[in-house]
């Protein structure tokens, strides 16, 4: 993309820091002049940070992973094994032009003398250019996790007569540039956002990049470092530059899982030193508590447990009236549908699972209704884990949102005639037979429309948290941590905590089940971690071949037998190890010469 990068500015204007863009530019000069024009650029350059709310049209997201479906309305072609160059979906060109603009505003801010003069003038200085050299790291990181390695443009702002034939850099060389990036540009930003002159955190800064944020973001790029993907990985031997350069490393360094254990703890003692924490709430029962404690986290707990937060959010308008059942209040759409495989893998309220519960049927029906349930609900979702009720809708749960009048609709019918149901919807319907609940308000209606604002949490504490127990898992196991940090995730959601004892590779595969529950459709996490893993062809996480749910084609009552049979909802092409990464542009490959594609496209 670096041949065609221009000087481009953002179009459009929506309300929110991350939507704030430049208006009546004339020169880069006369932007530098002016303190609002300069500080607008600053905001525009927040504005492709994604949304991870924004679903499903977002290409990368767990509609492409053993997470959700929305097949009924669009099917990415990695899902039917169509992906190719010419229909680049990475964001890359977008990604690239907010970098460009990135390195203009750090060639230029030094210029303002209208910052300058003001009493903390320098200081705004050293902030804003800190954040314009993290986003520019940021936006890198963005494109190496769907591309691989990248092309690294030179820092400073390209001009015609430039040279754009640049090869990728390899994945270590990338590493060592974000992080270096990030590094320098933590020497310029605040612990966190606080009204100029006090303690107190300023509302109207949520989302700007401080210390605490890029902490964890280098967590994260760490813990990718470490690794199979990228850490001694010969199945990727043939992924060279022209001149044979190997862009992953060949040979696996034990040392990457020391390194990224400790800047998980690094990020973790940063954020809980300024106030962080596990979100919890107290209720009647323990139960109760975990339910509440994970269904409210997404608007009551990002105070507590956000660590970057994204003040405009597709939430509203883009997720839950996507993922509410018809029988919402104005009738929503009722469209991402949950795989059987992750309704699976929640566990029993004790947490064992369900193939190793004897209490766990498929074919009887509870009596007894509760907050969560009605009678008549089929077995297998009874006794399940606080967090299936926060995370997934199913036949017979209660309505996630505002529910139309009657009893019909009071509960949540997908049976094929039920209110829900496929029958006389052609498109609005889930596949599987269940739909995605979490962070879809209790007050949610469609009409009349209701919604609660609430931005966004791009990395949270417990993320964090799994990041630093996996890492030191392989770093160091045994150490107790790695249970303490797990355990408290665990015990957020109800679940009892594990006892010491547990091998190496046990505690993998508790901390990887941990990931695919806690944040699940959560930002591409699932979609990333089983690539990172090197597990997508593997039972139990494959990313092709068939998936199930609930016979949506059968089913006249709630507790009809017909419906509640495991049937093959939907195929997707089998895996193929060139999905690991997503193509360079086709146009870009005929620009840049010296760029080779990822083997397979």
């Amino acid at each position: 993309m670096l041949s065609c990068i221009c000087f481009l500015l953002p179009s459009g204007c929506k309300k929110g820091f991350f939507d704030a863009v430049p208006d009546n530019l004339v020169t880069v000069d006369g932007v530098f002049q002016n303190r609002n024009q300069t500080e607008s650029w600053l905001a525009g350059l927040y504005t492709s940070v994604p949304d991870p709310w924004d679903m499903p049209y977002n290409y990368i997201n767990s509609i492409t992973a053993d997470e959700l479906d929305a097949s009924n309305w669009t099917n990415p072609p990695i899902n039917s094994g169509a992906l190719s160059a010419d229909a680049n979906p990475s964001g890359m060109n977008a990604f690239y032009e907010k970098i460009r603009l990135c390195t203009i505003f750090l060639e230029n801010i030094d210029k303002n003398e209208e910052i300058k003069s003001l009493v903390n003038g320098p200081d705004l200085i050293k902030q804003y250019k800190g954040e314009a050299q993290f986003l520019r790291a940021y936006y890198y990181w963005l494109m190496m996790k769907q591309l691989g390695p990248v092309v690294i443009a030179p820092l400073k702002s390209a001009v015609p007569e430039d040279n754009f034939q640049i090869p990728r850099s390899s994945w270590d060389e990338c590493v060592a540039f974000v992080i270096t990036q990030i590094n320098e540009a933590e020497q310029n930003l605040p612990v966190n956002n606080y009204i100029t002159g006090t303690a107190d955190l300023d509302v109207t800064k949520a989302g700007r990049i401080n210390k605490i944020i890029a902490a964890a973001v280098k967590s994260q790029i760490l813990l990718y470092h470490a690794s199979p993907l990228f850490n001694g990985n010969t199945e990727l031997s043939d992924f060279k530059n022209l001149d044979g350069k190997q862009l992953i490393n060949q040979t696996f360094d034990a040392l990457r899982w020391k390194t990224a254990a400790d800047a998980g703890k690094a990020a973790i003692d940063l954020a809980e030193a300024n106030g962080k924490s596990i979100y919890r709430v107290t209720a009647a029962t323990p139960f109760r508590a975990a339910f509440l404690s994970c269904r409210d986290l997404y608007w009551n707990g990002w105070k507590t447990e956000g660590i970057w937060l994204r003040s405009a959010s597709s939430i509203t308008g883009s997720w839950e009236s996507s993922a509410a059942p018809r029988s919402t209040q104005g009738t929503a759409y009722n469209g991402i549908a949950v795989v059987q495989s992750l309704v699976d893998d929640f566990r029993m309220a004790d947490g064992s699972n369900i193939n190793s519960n004897s209490t766990y049927k498929e074919n009887t029906y509870t009596a007894t209704a509760n907050e969560y349930y009605v009678a008549g609900t089929n077995t297998m979702y009874t006794n399940r884990e606080a967090r299936f009720y926060a995370d997934v809708t199913f036949n017979g749960s209660v309505n996630p949102g505002v529910a139309k009048t009657g009893a019909n609709n009071a509960r949540v019918e997908f049976f094929n005639s039920g209110t829900s149901g496929k029958f006389g919807a052609p498109r609005d319907w889930p596949k599987t037979g269940y739909t995605a609940r979490k962070n879809i308000h209790p007050t949610f209606s469609m009409s009349p429309y209701v919604e609660v604002e609430r931005p966004a949490m791009l990395i949270r504490l417990a993320e964090l948290y799994l990041n630093y127990a996996e890492a030191l898992n392989e770093s160091a196991p045994g150490n107790p941590d790695v249970l303490k940090y797990l355990n408290a995730v665990r015990t957020r959601g109800g679940l009892p905590e594990l006892l010491p004892g547990l091998s190496q590779t046990e505690l993998r595969n508790q901390i990887r089940l941990e990931r695919r529950i806690e944040l699940c459709y959560e930002g591409g996490n699932r979609y990333y971690d089983v690539r990172r893993w090197k597990i997508p062809d593997q039972p139990g996480s494959n990313q092709g071949g068939a998936f199930y749910g609930m016979n949506m084609d059968a089913g006249t009552s709630l507790s009809d037998p017909n419906f509640h049979v495991r049937t093959l909802a939907f195929t997707r092409a089998p895996w193929q190890r060139r999905f690991y990464f997503l193509p360079y542009g086709q146009n870009e490959m005929d620009r840049n010469k010296q760029l080779v594609q990822f083997p397979g496209y």
